[in-house]
């Protein structure tokens, strides 16, 4: 999922307008990833996130206690991958960061991770998949919610096909 990377943020933001409204559509799959020791991946599926307003920073929302290797190694490393996914189209794009951190919640975390949960169930039952299987697989208690947020300092097209790989806008 990722290489460790050092790269310097870009000067102008990664993602443009229409990258940034897609990473947060409902039902958009969010998995995030950081090299733990033997630079090994550690995994976690996101809950949400939130895109600053000149899209120079993403926050994305995990249930901390579900992903504690996630975490660690986010603290240890500050390198992020998270893969952005529409699993009705495979519509995917992976967006890199060198700076993650934790940070404080906003004050309507709790009410957008519910809302990308609600988003991303309807997104899987339209596709055949039992809502209290969704349900209970992205259970989450809002006292658990952790924010990581990141600079993105690369973006890629991860959608199957001759563009998978390439940089965002090539």
């Amino acid at each position: 999922m990722m290489a460790r990377m050092n790269v310097a943020p870009a000067a102008s933001p990664v993602l443009d307008a229409e990258h940034a409204a897609f990473i947060l559509l409902p039902g958009i799959s969010m998995t995030a990833a950081s090299p733990g020791s033997g630079n090994l991946p550690r995994i976690g599926r996101a809950l949400g996130c939130r895109v600053s307003a000149q899209r120079g920073r993403i926050t994305v929302l995990f249930a901390g206690g579900q992903c504690p290797e996630l975490i660690e190694a986010l603290r240890a490393s500050r390198a992020i991958a998270v893969v952005f996914s529409q699993p009705s189209t495979h519509r995917t794009i992976q967006v890199k960061g060198a700076d993650a951190a934790l940070e404080p919640l906003a004050p309507g975390d709790p009410a957008l991770a519910q809302r990308w949960i609600d988003g991303f169930v309807a997104e899987l039952a339209a596709l055949g998949y039992a809502e209290p299987l969704v349900r209970a697989f992205l259970w989450c208690d809002p006292a658990e919610l952790v924010a990581v947020g990141f600079t993105p300092c690369a973006a890629f097209q991860q959608t199957p096909g001759p563009r998978a790989g390439l940089p965002l806008g090539s």
